[in-house]
Formats: C-alpha cells, structure tokens, sequence
C-alpha cells in the first residue's frame, strides 16, 4: 500500500534539513546563509561556499532569476546554470563542497542544487615532463573536465565512454576511466572498474597514489601504469586498445596496460623519420644497459678480474687506485649515493639556482674527491657516463628505479664479481617476466612472444607497416586500417 503524501511531513523534513546544514557550516568563514526573496514573494534560502562557487555568476544566474520569477517553478526559472534536485541530506553535503549552491524552494517543498563551481585553474601549458621538439605543445592540466575535453578532441568519437567514480573518504577525489568500447578487451575494463571501486583509503591528492591501489604488484620498483601528461599519449595509448585514468587536480594521466618497453618510449618517436625513431629507441636501451652495469663492472674488474684487462688501461687503473684507502666497492657506492644528493638538492632548489648547484656540486666534489685521495679519476668518468645515460630514459619513475638495481648490481659485484652481474640481470629478467600489468605479462612481446609486436619494440617501425594492434592486448578490432567497401 503506497504512503500518502503529508505536506506537513514533508515541511518538517526541510526544516530539519535547513538547520542540519546550517550546523555542518558553523565555523566557516566561507560559507554563507542567505534570505531572498522571490518575484512572487516565496522566501528562499541559499546555502554555498563563496570560496568554491564563481561569485561573478551567481547575481546573473540566481539572484535577478529569483526576483523575476513570478510563477511556482523556481527551477525553470533558472537557465543559465544546471539545477538538479537534492533528495538526501548526504547528496546536499556532497554538492554544497562541490561547488553547487543549494535553494530551498518552500513553494514546492524541494531542495534544489545549482552548479556554479569556481572554475580556477592554470591555462593549458606545454609539458615540462615530455618535452618535445615534433608533435603537440599543449599538456593536461588539474581540471579534469578540461582534460576531458582535450581527450575528446583527439578523439570525436561516440565509442570514447568515460566512467566517473569517486575516491578517498576524506579527499572525495573524483576518478573517470576512459577507454574506447568496442575496440577495448573488457576484461581491462572490468578489472580497472573492480580495482578502483575497491580503494580503501582516506585521500588521493595524485594520480600516482591511486596507481598504488590499482597496480598488480606493490613490492617491485617497476611501475606497471605509465604516468603522462600528454594528451596525445593518452589519445594514442586508446586507439591502441589500452585504458587511460584521469585523477581530479592531478595533470598526470595514468595509462594501462603497459609493458616493460613502454617505458623507454617517447611520443617523438611516431614523429620523426623511422630509422631515426629506431635509431634513438636502440640508444636509449643501450644507455639503460650501460647505466646499470658500468660502476658495477668497474668494480669487478678492479676486484677480481684485473687479468681481463688489457695492460694499458691496466696501468691507469693501478696509478689511480695505487693512493685509495677504500676499496672499489666503497668507492663506488659513495660516489652513487653522492651523485643522487646532488640530483635530489637540485630538483628542490628554486629553478634558477638548481642547474648552477647541479653543476658546480659536480665538478667540485668530484674534482675535491679525486685530490683528497677519496675516489679516482677513472670511476669520475664512468660515474659522469652513467649519470648521463640515466637521464635518457624517459619515464621518471624508471630512472628512480634504476638506481635502486645499480646498487644490487653494485653489492652481487663486489662479493662475486662477474658471475655476480649476470645472476643480478638473470634474476631482474625473471623478476620482470613474473610481473602483470592489469593481468597482462609485464615482459610481452619476448615472454609470451608475439612476432608482430616487434615491429615497435626495439626499434619503431614504419607507420604503413603497423596495420594490427598489440597482440598482447588481444583488442576487439585487431586491425588498424579501415576496410574498403
């Protein structure tokens, strides 16, 4: 039996309404409870956050629409602002802190939200992490309907679905996964929607802290969601199958999923000339390789393999060493726990003094340590090569990693020698084989192989010969050209 309707009922429920929202207010400095009244002279209440609502508005939009009304409907009177109704005093709660100023239309016994959200936020600006000469200069911002509608841009498609969702008990984060239906395996789907709806957490204030939650693997120094600010990134990333994730007031996206190579890619490589694009990717492999391994090996030839080198640059190393109190080991480590000193004080310096700290630190303190006997010339240089070549990887967290694994290197050389380095890169091998990224295999397309992949793998291929997508995606629509009819 349905309930009759008590307007009696239905007043007290307000009332009590109001003043539950007047309590929550107290001690709030921007908040503001106002009395207007309307062209039919209806009193109406507003309640808002002046901090949180764009005030240039809301004369325009609310004040001279509620004096003009005459009639009973207050919400169609408003028409320059998007007014929905509150039915919960949680959903009024929520809406006030988003931005919205609620009314209580006593005429027809309803609450009603206005969305008038302040809409501060930096202009759209050329990313200062990715940066490149080729391709698009604009990058996203902390707004994530901007960022939105930069996606949408790219991609004027109605298959591009975005999903919102809420995060962080404390922070109320707004998340929206991305993806391009029809074309996307939805098992990334599901299993992005099931990851994100699981977070138990109090407040996200970057997308790198939902990437802990959503990753596969927490005790690994691999990243397993690439992190960009690039919406073109992002727009390519889609096209290929894969998901993006946009995190309120964070400008990075997070992309997934993702392989192991994914993280010496660089946007500039689908913009230049192919052999060019393959010629910098080997390079930046190459530079990995050489970053982890040069102080390493410099110590186990200096510790156990003095037989292996070749008697000039015997002599060198016997001449630099014949003074050094510490052994290669210590030697080694303390200049790599230096360099990062350095490389930490700059990044936190204000700009205009961080590259002069980056570099007088380095040259004095590499110079001062070779004088007082601490290190020698030739770990200086091997030390100046490494440095470099880690700074040609170009996803950020990878660098970071890479230090932690030049260590291990460092420890397994020093107690083994040789033997020592090749147990280290065997078991980061089979460590990154054992990882997933959103169930897929982290070391795709070598382990499980697809042949097809490989045309984008070390080197970047030609764009007319990239006809499928990523095998390892196993994506809806395999083909990337259109059929002709």
């Amino acid at each position: 039996m349905d309930e009759k309707y008590d307007p009696q009922m239905q007043n007290h429920q307000m009332s009590t309404w109001f003043d539950e929202l007047k309590r929550k207010l107290n001690h709030m400095d921007d908040a503001e409870v106002v009395e207007h009244r309307m062209g039919n002279c209806a009193l109406v209440h507003l309640l808002y956050i002046k901090t949180l609502i764009d005030q240039e508005r809301l004369n325009e939009a609310i004040i001279q629409p509620l004096h003009r009304c005459a009639g009973n409907s207050l919400s169609l009177s408003i028409i320059n602002a998007k007014v929905s109704e509150i039915l919960s005093i949680e959903d009024a709660e929520q809406k006030i802190m988003q931005g919205f100023i609620l009314l209580n239309d006593s005429v027809n016994d309803q609450w009603l939200g206005v969305q008038l959200e302040n809409s501060l936020g930096r202009a759209i600006e050329s990313s200062q992490t990715e940066t490149v000469i080729y391709g698009a200069k604009d990058s996203f911002s902390e707004q994530i309907d901007k960022n939105i509608t930069i996606l949408r841009r790219r991609l004027p498609i109605t298959t591009l679905k975005t999903e919102s969702f809420t995060v962080g008990s404390l922070s109320k984060t707004k998340v929206v996964l991305l993806y391009i239906d029809g074309l996307i395996n939805p098992e990334f789907v599901s299993l992005a929607r099931k990851k994100i709806e699981s977070v138990n957490f109090d407040q996200f204030l970057d997308s790198a802290q939902l990437a802990a939650f959503i990753e596969d693997h927490h005790h690994t120094v691999f990243p397993q969601l690439l992190q960009t600010d690039r919406p073109d990134a992002c727009a390519y990333a889609l096209g290929e199958g894969k998901l993006t994730l946009l995190v309120s007031n964070s400008p990075f996206a997070l992309i997934g999923p993702i392989t192991f190579f994914h993280l010496f890619q660089s946007p500039e490589d689908y913009f230049l000339r192919w052999p060019v694009a393959s010629f910098l990717r080997l390079i930046r492999y190459g530079s990995f390789i050489v970053s982890l391994t040069m102080i390493p090996f410099y110590v186990a030839l200096t510790t156990f393999h003095y037989q292996m080198v070749p008697l000039p640059i015997l002599f060198v190393l016997l001449e630099s060493r014949s003074k050094l109190p510490f052994s290669p080991f210590v030697e080694g480590f303390f200049m790599i726990v230096t360099l990062e000193i350095i490389k930490e004080a700059s990044l936190r310096m204000p700009t205009k003094t961080s590259q002069t700290l980056g570099v007088i630190g380095g040259i004095v303190i590499g110079q001062a340590a070779v004088e007082a006997g601490f290190s020698s010339k030739v770990l200086i240089v091997l030390m100046g090569i490494s440095a470099i070549a880690f700074f040609l990887v170009p996803n950020y967290q990878m660098t970071k990693s890479m230090v932690l694994m030049q260590v291990l290197l460092l420890i397994l050389a020093s107690f083994l020698g040789l033997p020592g380095i090749v147990i280290g890169i065997i078991g980061i091998l089979a460590h990154l084989h054992g990882l997933t990224s959103l169930g897929q295999p982290f070391f795709a397309p070598i382990a499980p192989f697809y042949g097809k992949d490989w045309i984008d793998l070390f080197i970047r291929g030609p764009l007319i010969w990239m006809k499928t997508r990523p095998g390892y995606l196993k994506p809806l629509r395999k083909w990337r050209q259109e059929m002709k009819k």
